[in-house]
């Protein structure tokens, strides 16, 4: 049976790639919340780099599956946006916003899921 929280999960880790966002985590959140399935977190090298991975992420979410946010904030700044899919949740840190919050910590219950090696990488050949 196919998943649609992680098929959206999927169409956002690609964008985010696709944009050169980097340290890309997926955490499966469906049994310790039950705000969403799925928390997406990347990190970005500026604000301008933030707030174009999650235009390139909203662009493609309604290209590819015709999905509309059900919100965004912080997309002004650049320094966290949040993207709320309903069943996944995207955010797009700059990189030291992201360490500041530490969401991956907060959630450390949630399961890890194995995104492969990032493009550009150590294992990338």
């Amino acid at each position: 049976m196919s998943d649609p929280a992680r098929h959206k999960a999927d169409l956002i880790v690609a964008a985010a790639r696709e944009h050169k966002a980097f340290d890309l985590v997926l955490l499966k959140v469906d049994h310790v919340t039950s705000i969403a399935d799925y928390f997406f977190i990347c990190s970005c090298r500026s604000s301008r780099q933030v707030q174009a991975v999650a235009e390139h992420i909203r662009e493609r979410m309604k290209k590819k599956g015709d999905y509309i946010p059900l919100g965004v904030e912080g997309r002004t700044q650049g320094h966290w946006v949040l993207m709320d899919y309903g069943e996944v949740i995207a955010h797009i840190f700059y990189q030291s916003v992201r360490d500041f919050y530490d969401l991956e910590s907060l959630w450390i219950e949630a399961e890890h899921i194995d995104l492969g090696p990032e493009p550009g990488g150590p294992a990338d050949p």
